[in-house]
């Protein structure tokens, strides 16, 4: 059942996602009376489909294949790779026939909705589901929890947050989120002196395997979600909606210090007491070799304090939210091709990405995910690699400064490479991931 669930999320967000993708190259086509052939929702591949219908000179329809979709317009070279077109007079309604700036525009639409379709869901997701934020004056308050690694870093519990890279933020998630991920300097207050924390830029090694144990602030944990890999917590008998009260008698009112005391056992059984329907039970799990049990958590931080989101604030935020995420897939990016980053262990394929949205069904989460893959295949899009829309951009601003448009020839052998290169990457990282599935068994 968590299987259909998962593929259930993905399909649907792939479809929401490649709509839109391809209605922008769409309507700039037929903004500049270019004639569009073929919109399919998923691939047609061979030339099967589930759907079909024709309306005016385009058909429309959803094929089997749900690895993307794809608009065929008129006189183009694209995935289709249809050189019998080529074989002809260039006609007045072909993308061909068009000045190499509307062209460009038709060939970056699908990016630019897909950046303003991130945005828009993101400032849903903060308006609907989020609801509000913790903000860092009721943190600190009481001062910031650490684990391990914050520890390790020079954090202390108690530390009240100053400013990260320079900007004192609102938010607490501001501080404990991608921007200290890839490194910075935080600074906190510490018995009323200021310290510089410096987060080193592979940090993101450390985080990414404990990311609890950095920085965190007071509140009640929830069982939100169990493994499916790892089931040492189902075992055990816990839930989804149990509370943590305590571990081995110590009352649990942060995730790091649960986290914490989990590294205390690895390889070993805790302890655990959890409160279900008003009745407290004693679970005893066993932890593994990283100091998990398997489950995620879903913290409740400072309730009675939140601040709700107004449009205003959502509007504002979901700016932020945005920008970082096309941001720090930049620098992630970077990161691969300096070697401080494994491919293997970034890139995910569509079995990777399933995974992310879990086998429950949540609202809010699918959103504040599906936001993110929309910024993500912005970004990827826009990568000048043949057959991806970046490298029919590149060829095109070729053509704008020469004034010649590049050989047909030329423009054919690349949609071939991209294509055998896109392809290879995708069974490589399909077969990555779902050998990842299989070691973590």
């Amino acid at each position: 059942m968590e299987g259909l669930i998962m593929a259930g999320q993905l399909i649907l967000a792939l479809a929401i996602l490649v709509t839109f993708h391809e209605l922008g190259h769409f309507m700039a086509a037929r903004a500049f009376g270019i004639r569009v052939e073929k919109f399919y929702l998923f691939f047609d591949a061979w030339g099967k489909k589930l759907f079909s219908f024709k309306r005016g000179d385009t058909e429309y329809g959803i094929g089997w294949l749900p690895l993307g979709g794809y608009v065929k317009i008129a006189g183009m070279i694209d995935e289709s790779v249809d050189t019998e077109q080529l074989k002809t007079e260039p006609q007045p309604w072909e993308f061909r026939s068009k000045p190499a700036w509307q062209r460009f525009i038709v060939m970056i639409g699908g990016i630019v909705v897909n950046l303003i379709l991130g945005y828009l869901f993101f400032v849903l997701y903060l308006m609907r589901f989020e609801g509000g934020y913790v903000p860092v004056s009721a943190v600190n308050n009481d001062g910031i929890y650490t684990g391990v690694i914050g520890q390790d870093l020079g954090l202390r519990d108690g530390d009240k947050l100053i400013s990260l890279n320079g900007n004192a933020y609102e938010r607490f998630d501001d501080y404990s989120g991608l921007e200290a991920f890839f490194g910075g300097d935080l600074v906190v207050e510490r018995k009323g002196e200021q310290k510089t924390i410096h987060i080193p830029s592979d940090y993101f090694k450390v985080f990414k395997k404990n990311p609890g144990a950095f920085l965190d602030c007071k509140g009640v944990v929830y069982v939100y979600e169990l493994s499916s890999e790892l089931t040492y917590a189902k075992d055990a008998g816990l839930l989804p909606g149990d509370k943590i009260v305590s571990t081995d008698d110590t009352l649990i009112t942060t995730f790091s210090h649960f986290s914490n005391i989990l590294q205390h056992h690895k390889n070993g059984k805790v302890q655990l007491v959890v409160e279900r329907d008003g009745k407290e039970k004693m679970l005893v799990s066993q932890v593994d070799s990283l100091g998990r049990i398997g489950f995620k958590p879903d913290v409740k931080s400072y309730e009675s304090e939140l601040t709700p989101y107004t449009l205003g604030t959502a509007v504002r935020y979901a700016f932020k939210d945005s920008w970082d995420v096309i941001y720090y897939n930049v620098v992630g990016f970077g990161k691969i091709f300096s070697g401080e980053m494994k491919a293997q262990e970034s890139v995910q394929s569509i079995v990777g990405i399933a995974t992310l949205y879990g086998g429950v069904w949540d609202w809010g989460r699918f959103w504040r995910l599906t936001a993110m893959i929309s910024l993500v295949l912005a970004f990827m899009n826009a990568l000048p690699i043949p057959a991806l829309d970046g490298g029919h951009m590149i060829f095109l601003v070729y053509e704008m400064i020469t004034g010649k448009p590049a050989p047909e020839r030329v423009l054919l052998i690349a949609q071939y490479i991209g294509m055998g290169l896109l392809l290879t990457l995708m069974a490589l990282t399909i077969g990555n991931d779902i050998w990842r599935i299989i070691t973590k068994h």
